[in-house]
């Protein structure tokens, strides 16, 4: 049950948005905002819950980041119509009290942190996680460290986009040594920013990434796509320049991703995409899910029954929340050095947590146990 649920009607377009708060931990809240034509009050409701859970699942003792409660919000239009940056900054101007004091939100599916910390400058906030700044005894370092670390660049590409795909990937690396596997090829759904970070760091760990799928259809190669020759020549909806591409390259339709042998498939792009239909033609030994909510319940447990784990979302993919507040917090340094370490650390120690408690194939069971743990020690630390 959330604490709080709210539905919004813009006043012009009619469209709705959501802000569901699943739990609060010293007041205060953790989840981003998407744009989604089709966003419903049920799928940001299911996107809280995951929130609270990932907040919970990254606790460690002794960290100066105490996790935060669960939330997220989501607006009913597609990002690229015309119209939905006013209604992005309608929609923020009427929640402005939540975000002031309880929600700490970012970027998610359809939105960049660039618009929303235009919005927030705009409506008078400094940041849109101003929440948690106030729990901080030195807010001004705080805000210098976050600075610091969204103008850190890597290899041409924004720190801030490859943390939360650097930890899809050695989370699939993980789980793939637990099963025994040589993960020697995988196929990526989604190439932004965590999908075109998974596909680098699993490039560079020596996995040969065979397909991708973008907003224009697929791209294949048996031999191995040439991951960052496609990732320089994306648009900023992470859609391929099909020029770029070799001439053994094949292109495909989009629905064609699960169809492609590999050792590790990567759901990351849109929720609710493999359902039962779509998991019985899945050809892969591993599904790591690095958007949220990619797999339905009765097709994970189909899954399972073909012997193909599922890496869950509150797993593979809660790196980018857990650095985010890494860096405010200042439990690292605002670097790239620092932040690959501590994820690299982190996802070792859940992983292995999450695969040696596991019963059967059940990784979600395993590593829903292990939040739900973690987030009775929190309240117990911090009572409401």
């Amino acid at each position: 049950m959330s604490l709080l649920e709210l539905t919004w009607t813009d006043p012009v377009t009619a469209r709705r948005g959501y802000v569901v708060i699943d739990s609060l931990v010293r007041g205060v809240a953790s989840g981003g905002l998407r744009l989604r034509e089709g966003c419903t009050l049920e799928e940001v409701r299911g996107l809280a819950r995951g929130m609270s859970l990932k907040e919970a699942l990254v606790y460690t003792p002794g960290d100066r980041y105490v996790p935060l409660g669960g939330a997220k919000g989501g607006i009913d239009v597609d990002p690229h119509d015309p119209d939905s940056p006013a209604v992005l900054r309608r929609f923020l101007t009427a929640v402005l009290p939540m975000v002031r004091e309880q929600w700490n939100t970012g970027e998610d599916f359809g939105i960049k942190q660039e618009l929303l910390d235009e919005v927030a400058a705009e409506l008078g906030l400094a940041s849109t996680v101003e929440a948690a700044f106030a729990l901080l005894d030195d807010q001004e370092a705080g805000r210098e460290r976050l600075r610091a670390a969204m103008a850190t660049v890597v290899d041409g590409v924004p720190l801030a986009d490859l943390v939360g795909g650097y930890g899809v990937a050695q989370a699939a690396l993980a789980v793939a040594r637990w099963r025994g596997v040589e993960a020697a090829s995988a196929v990526v759904q989604g190439f932004g920013s965590i999908g075109g970070a998974t596909a680098r760091y699993l490039h560079r760990a020596g996995v040969r990434v065979v397909a991708v799928a973008d907003r224009d259809g697929l791209i294949a190669c048996e031999d191995g796509l040439d991951v960052e020759a496609m990732l320089g020549a994306r648009d900023g909806r992470g859609v391929v320049d099909r020029s770029c591409l070799r001439p053994g390259d094949r292109t495909g339709a989009g629905h064609e991703w699960l169809d492609v042998p590999a050792d590790l498939l990567v759901p990351a792009a849109m929720s609710y995409v493999i359902g039962p239909a779509e998991a019985a033609r899945v050809r892969a030994k591993i599904v790591v899910e690095g958007a949220n909510l990619p797999t339905l319940p009765d097709a994970e447990a189909l899954l399972i029954a073909r012997n193909i784990p599922v890496v869950p979302d509150i797993l593979a993919n809660v790196m980018t929340n857990a650095w985010w507040w890494w860096v405010v917090f200042g439990d690292i340094e605002p670097t790239a050095e620092a932040s690959f370490a501590k994820i690299s650390s982190a996802m070792r120690r859940l992983t292995g947590a999450v695969t040696g408690e596991s019963a059967g194939l059940s990784l979600r069971k395993s590593a829903l146990a292990l939040a739900e743990r973690n987030a009775a020690l929190v309240a117990a630390e911090h009572p409401a």
